[in-house]
């Protein structure tokens, strides 16, 4: 019998406002149905620190100097750390702590991680050759899907198709399996 080492890590990449979000809430939607336990790490890639809500006891504790603030109440828990980067790896450790089926991480490009490529038109293409480990493609352009039986040897979904959904969903259960 073989063992899975859990969780699946899974990327979904594209440039900015190529429906990266879209996405991964439908795919976390798809698994969390069937009762999977998803996490998801967001790349924030607009510059600078996500927003906190500073009024708040844990974002002042942060400023006042805290490494880390968690709050909890009625069985959720909000976490927020602070120190001058955090590599993908040290943000995977943190979620691995919750025993989660998948993490899901959104962006981080040129990770290494199997991953879902969105592509919005003929010049993203240049993606599928910088980027490794690729098992799908999602288009928004049909140009594009016409690019997909030349010689690429993963699938092509046009984007927000139930096909694409389901496929990607196939390739996460079938890596627990």
């Amino acid at each position: 019998m073989a063992v899975v080492n859990k969780p699946i890590l899974f990327q979904i990449v594209g440039y900015q406002n190529s429906g990266k979000t879209t996405v991964i809430k439908k795919i976390i939607e798809n698994l969390s149905v069937k009762k999977f336990k998803v996490a998801t790490i967001k790349h924030h890639g607009h510059g600078g620190k996500p927003d906190l809500v500073e009024q708040k006891d844990s974002s002042q504790h942060l400023s006042a100097g805290a490494f880390v603030s968690l709050v909890e109440g009625e069985g959720r828990i909000l976490l927020q750390a602070e120190k001058d980067s955090w590599s993908l790896e040290e943000q995977m450790k943190v979620l691995k702590t919750l025993e989660p089926d998948y993490i899901l991480i959104e962006g981080h490009k040129r990770a290494v991680y199997p991953k879902v490529v969105i592509v919005r038109n003929g010049e993203d293409l240049a993606l599928l050759s910088n980027l490794n480990n690729i098992q799908a493609v999602l288009y928004w352009e049909e140009d594009v899907g016409v690019v997909k039986s030349s010689s690429y040897s993963f699938p092509f979904f046009k984007i927000g198709s139930d096909s694409s959904y389901e496929w990607i969903c196939n390739y996460l259960i079938n890596q627990l399996n």
